[in-house]
């Protein structure tokens, strides 16, 4: 019969393949451990890793000397090689002095670290403003900034040449504590490996023994459950000791997994009826923001434009009344019937003429409106009543003067459709700006009242209206802004409508 050396090892006992591997990891332990005592031995002659620091200082010294000369022939010739080495060798220098310390220290060998890295970061300053200079042609900054530039250098160069001396010394006194800590090491390492080595067998020996059997049952049991098999009979075992422990909590674990499974079905039924409802809240929610922004009309305005239309009927002809109150009849009826729906660029541009209209009719000359919008349609749709309340604000504040000037106008740019209203008044506060955009993005729409002016009927209704509703049909905060008016007066309103809305 034909020996295989696998099944043979298969067919033993599970106690007698543990203590053979443990046998085997005790033999490769002291192989290793031998090995690994021989090379400590060979590698505290060649402890030429703790002059690392050494080494790595050298070269930052050639990269310093490179950098140097590559200043000096770009100074004196003006290649572009030299350019190029400059370039090259400064990045090298500045990764090696990034790891230089950047603090003063009471430590001696620290603190010369400190001092080449700030000479370093001297010397590649002057160096830079002397090539600056030079691709200028400013033969006074050359002059002055090279000098600096190589006093930094000579200088900087003495300090690394200490540095690396210090260092020599600091490494040769730790290459003999290091001799003398790796042999005592190994030493110990040895006596202790074969104590530990004595105590873990018998541990393990009897250990082994004593847990194989009730771990076979455990086995068949954690078998069946990794195929998802919960409905296993329960261990129900007495003892206290570690397995009888272990047979109670897989006991516990088993009934955790069934009830958990059971809640876990009852929780997602119940989420999902809640997460049902939370979009149905939040789509009325959202609903209910729209319409209360777009329900708030100004009372003022009404009353003012009546007025208006009364004093025309008295001065002049029927005809001319007649006009205006169609055109406020238009206006207020734009904005009933337009309130609950998004409408496009050219309605709203309507709207603003119709208003415009109104505004010039109660003002007169002391209004000036002016319209720069390029040929053709907007067909981009917005909230209503976006437009006519920032003209409103512009014409309000740009009356405080002799004269108001309004301006709309509208761009085409990549990705939107970008439409500015600015007046000529004062300008807005920026304590007031930032207060509109702060209420905006707490959905507010009243200005705190330190904000507003003590004879101020305005309360920022109107504005903080638009931008909440732009906010809440887009969900974004970038379309919108206020910024100071053209020609460095008054005050400039910026909308950005998406082109593909």
């Amino acid at each position: 019969m034909k020996f295989e050396p696998i099944n043979y090892i298969r067919n033993k006992s599970l106690r007698w393949r543990i203590m053979i591997c443990i046998g085997i990891a005790i033999i490769m332990l002291a192989a290793t451990l031998l090995t690994t005592t021989r090379l400590s031995y060979y590698s505290i002659q060649n402890l030429g890793d703790s002059y690392k620091s050494n080494s790595e200082l050298t070269h930052f010294s050639q990269a310093v000397s490179t950098t140097e000369k590559a200043m000096e022939n770009y100074v004196n010739y003006r290649t572009f090689e030299s350019i190029d080495a400059y370039y090259n060798s400064r990045t090298k220098v500045e990764d090696y002095f990034s790891k230089f310390q950047d603090f003063p220290s009471k430590n001696e060998v620290v603190h010369k670290e400190y001092i080449v890295h700030q000479l370093t970061e001297a010397f590649l300053y002057y160096s830079n403003l002397a090539i600056s200079a030079r691709r200028a042609n400013n033969e006074t900054e050359i002059s002055l900034n090279y000098k600096y530039a190589m006093d930094s250098y000579n200088y900087l160069t003495s300090q690394v040449l200490e540095l690396n001396n210090l260092r020599l010394q600091q490494n040769a006194a730790r290459y003999d504590e290091n001799q003398s800590r790796i042999l005592i090491s190994n030493t110990l390492s040895i006596i202790f490996f074969l104590v530990f080595s004595v105590m873990i067998f018998f541990v393990l020996y009897l250990t082994i023994t004593s847990i194989m059997e009730p771990l076979a049952d455990i086995s068949e049991v954690a078998h069946k459950v990794a195929r998802r098999n919960f409905d296993v009979p329960l261990f129900n075992r007495t003892t206290n000791d570690e397995i009888g422990t272990i047979c109670t909590a897989f006991d516990r674990m088993i009934i955790s997994i069934r009830e958990y499974i059971d809640t876990i079905w009852e929780k997602a039924r119940t989420e999902a009826e809640l997460k049902e409802k939370e979009i149905e809240m939040q789509a009325l929610y959202t609903d209910a923001q729209l319409r209360a922004l777009q329900n708030q009309v100004n009372p003022h305005f009404l009353f003012n434009t009546l007025n208006t239309g009364a004093q025309l009927a008295m001065m002049e002809n029927a005809d001319k009344t007649c006009y205006f109150i169609e055109q406020v009849a238009d206006f207020f009826r734009y904005n009933i019937q337009q309130q609950e729906r998004m409408v496009s660029i050219d309605e709203e541009l309507g709207l603003v003429d119709n208003f415009v209209y109104i505004m010039k009719v109660r003002f007169g000359n002391r209004l000036e409106f002016t319209k720069e919008i390029p040929d053709g349609t907007f067909p981009q749709q917005i909230p209503s009543m976006t437009l006519q309340p920032l003209v409103e604000n512009c014409i309000k504040h740009g009356l405080k003067n002799t004269k108001g000037k309004v301006t709309l106008k509208v761009e085409i740019e990549d990705k939107y459709i970008v439409i500015s209203v600015n007046d000529n008044g004062e300008g807005m506060p920026e304590k007031t700006r930032e207060a509109v955009f702060k209420a905006v993005a707490s959905e507010t729409t009243r200005l705190p009242q330190d904000v507003l002016d003590d004879n101020s009927t305005h309360n920022g209704t109107g504005l903080i209206s638009v931008f909440l509703r732009l906010q809440l049909q887009f969900h974004r905060y970038d379309l919108f802004d206020i910024t100071g008016g053209d020609n460095g007066e008054g005050t400039k309103f910026i909308i950005k409508v998406p082109k593909h809305v």
